[in-house]
């Protein structure tokens, strides 16, 4: 999808919107009255009051924390096109420090559910399949091992065309996932034909006197149940940079209005089937639809659990590339299968959600045991959410009572959704908690350790650049010392263009001084545009110190040694370096020398002063960089001659260490003693 349809609302956008945004919440039927019916004792337990009452709970919360509190408020938020809560913090990262903590419990909840998701959606869709009859009665599906190795296998397949991008995808699921809302509704209309009057659950009063009801045998707790029907929600704010707000706002009505007409119609089935007694698992979803067309909605609803698993995954995508560019998470390397730059995709972040999601199907094996631990960690992202769009409204200069009234009636009301799902803990909800704990701590060590070095760094940690030009230059005629390579080149960033870090000039000066014909500092700056190529140089007043910087476009190979052999070719030519002539070499003609690239890596000196926290904090951090992708495949120098570094970082203030002389000791005098 380009910008400009992006931008605007089309007919195009919306059906690529309905593919990519709307898979999660699209799959909420197949598993939300199921979830109610079960927690309060299963269909023999419930009545009129009751399920009309549920399903008012369902649509008023879905018109208040998706069509309000998201399309309506949240997509407003966008930076430079781009949502989620990432996105959100950058917007309003400078009111206050304590906000980062919001950000980082919402953004590891959030990635918390992209395993889930894909997990309860496809097994519940494939659960459909057991115990159908086939052709000449024969059950092919009629265990639930058989349904888990149905489910892994799609699973595997999801995850394997992820690198098509995010647009293709959008394109060939669109259509369907048209197909699959218009089915809802015309299912839902179907059903309700049968009893009208289910529509008068629009209205607010049942849903309030339903938590207060006897009937309700769960209590304030249905909202865990009820809150299934909203998941999703952040998927429509995390995707707006692949889709464009207009298309999401457009499209929502249409699948709001598909959405609450099966509901109503599983409402009616349910009613009308007081005393159903079945085998095995029990889903109102597929009871509504008839015998001779269930197969084919298996196949649909199957479908859609895919895209709803596409929906959760590419915004992960959107997520982790966000918290990289924040320094919440270590650099990842970041492919743009298209020319969007909202479009990407991730090969390791993919492979975890892989291991992550099948991991989970292993150890829950029913959709019944998943929906335990589905919704809570979504519930804690929307209150995080809620915070840092109160702070947003202040930003804009809301009037303060509607900022406040925002933050009451939104806070209290997912306070009350989080509340209501923590009663899954003890049944599965502990494992969505773990995960999301698991991804929290990572993001908490990356970005407090990042803090605690540069807080904890000597003031003299960066030096200019300039200053250092006489020396180095000095060196690159000094025939005393061997020459270590023609252009020695440092991957390092050059600040205000001036401003180095001491120790690559440590790397050069004193390890062991390397002699150059040339000494290249290379910075690499990612551009908004998919095939920028340029780059900017300074010599400052030199023939041999070259500061480069390379402004490359996202959807540009990162092949810095190509590209630095045509730039040395160009700065020869014109005069601006000093010629370097090779007299050994199978081309002819060769006006370029060889190439060393070294890439500069932390490690914890010794002689660091922190102590406890600090110490285990910054340690850990260290570790995570160490155990992330190879530096040198950033850059595309997996085959050039690259050297990668390892320099002692020495945080606080070192206590000065002393060794007292003292006389020979006759050690052979000690050896006989003993």
């Amino acid at each position: 999808m380009t910008q400009n349809t992006r931008k605007k609302m089309s007919a195009a956008g919306l059906l690529i919107a309905i593919g990519i945004v709307y898979g999660d919440i699209g799959t909420s039927p197949l598993y939300v009255m199921k979830s109610i019916v079960a927690g309060n004792g299963g269909i023999a337990n419930v009545n009129r009051d009751f399920i009309v009452g549920s399903i008012s709970l369902v649509l008023w919360t879905v018109t208040l924390l998706t069509t309000l509190q998201t399309v309506i408020i949240a997509l407003r938020a966008t930076n430079h096109g781009e949502g989620g809560i990432f996105a959100l913090y950058a917007l309003i990262r400078k009111r206050a420090k304590w906000l980062v903590l919001p950000a980082l419990i919402g953004g590891a909840a959030i990635l918390a559910d992209g395993t889930l998701t894909p997990a309860v959606t496809v097994t519940t869709a494939i659960e459909g399949l057991k115990g159908m009859e086939f052709g000449s009665g024969n059950i092919p599906v009629n265990t639930q091992e058989m349904v888990i190795i149905i489910t892994v296998v799609i699973l595997l397949f999801l995850f394997g065309i992820q690198r098509m991008g995010t647009s293709i995808i959008g394109k060939a699921f669109g259509p369907i996932m048209f197909v699959w809302f218009t089915f809802l509704g015309i299912i839902g209309l179907m059903n309700m034909s049968n009893d009208w009057s289910i529509i008068q659950a629009i209205n607010p009063y049942y849903a309030i006197k339903l938590l207060f009801s006897p009937y309700n045998k769960a209590g304030i707790f249905i909202l865990g149940s009820i809150f299934l029907a909203t998941t999703g929600a952040e998927a429509l704010y995390s995707d707006v940079g692949h889709v464009g707000k207009n298309n999401i706002v457009g499209s929502w009505p249409y699948v709001f209005v598909c959405l609450s007409l099966n509901y109503f119609g599983q409402g009616v089935w349910i009613l009308q089937n007081p005393g159903y007694h079945t085998t095995g698992d029990f889903n109102p979803f597929y009871e509504t639809i008839p015998a001779n067309i269930r197969l084919a909605a298996i196949v649909l609803a199957t479908i859609a659990a895919v895209i709803a698993s596409q929906a959760l995954i590419t915004g992960s995508f959107t997520l982790v590339a966000e918290a990289s560019g924040l320094k919440f998470l270590p650099r990842m390397n970041i492919l743009y299968p298209s020319n969007e730059k909202g479009q990407i995709y991730i090969p390791s972040v993919n492979k975890m959600l892989c291991a992550a999601t099948i991991a989970l199907v292993l150890y829950f094996r029913t959709s019944a045991h998943m929906e335990a631990a589905y919704g809570l960690s979504i519930t804690i992202s929307m209150l995080m959410t809620t915070i840092m769009l109160y702070e947003w409204l202040r930003k804009e200069k809301i009037p303060m009572i509607w900022d406040l009234l925002f933050l009451i009636f939104f806070g209290a009301l997912n306070i009350m959704f989080m509340l209501s799902s923590l009663s899954k803990f003890t049944h599965g909800g502990y494992v969505s908690l773990v995960i999301t704990g698991f991804i929290l701590m990572i993001m908490y060590v990356w970005f407090y350790g990042n803090k605690i070095r540069d807080k904890r760094e000597s003031r003299n940690a960066y030096v200019r650049l300039d200053e250092y030009t006489s020396m180095l230059t000095n060196l690159s005629h000094d025939e005393d010392y061997p020459t270590y390579a023609t252009n020695l080149v440092y991957m390092a960033k050059v600040k205000y263009n001036k401003f180095i870090k001491r120790e690559i000039l440590y790397s050069i000066l004193d390890k062991r001084p390397k002699r150059a014909k040339a000494y290249w500092f290379v910075t690499v700056n990612v551009t908004n545009e998919p095939f920028t190529a340029e780059y900017a140089v300074n010599t400052y007043g030199t023939k041999n110190v070259i500061n480069i910087q390379l402004y490359l476009g996202f959807k540009k190979q990162t092949s810095v040694n190509v590209y630095i052999r045509q730039i040395v070719h160009d700065l020869i030519a014109d005069g601006t370096i000093e010629p370097q002539p090779q007299e050994y070499t199978t081309t002819p003609g060769r006006d370029v020398g060889d190439f060393s690239f070294v890439i500069v890596n932390d490690v914890i000196s010794p002689q660091t002063q922190l102590v406890g926290y600090e110490k285990w904090l910054v340690e850990a951090r260290v570790w995570l960089q160490n155990l992330s992708s190879n530096p040198a495949s950033w850059f595309g120098l997996e085959y050039a001659d690259t050297v990668v570094e390892r320099v002692p970082l020495i945080l606080g203030r070192p206590n000065p260490s002393y060794i007292k002389r003292v006389a020979p000791k006759d050690f052979s005098n000690m050896k006989k003693n003993k």
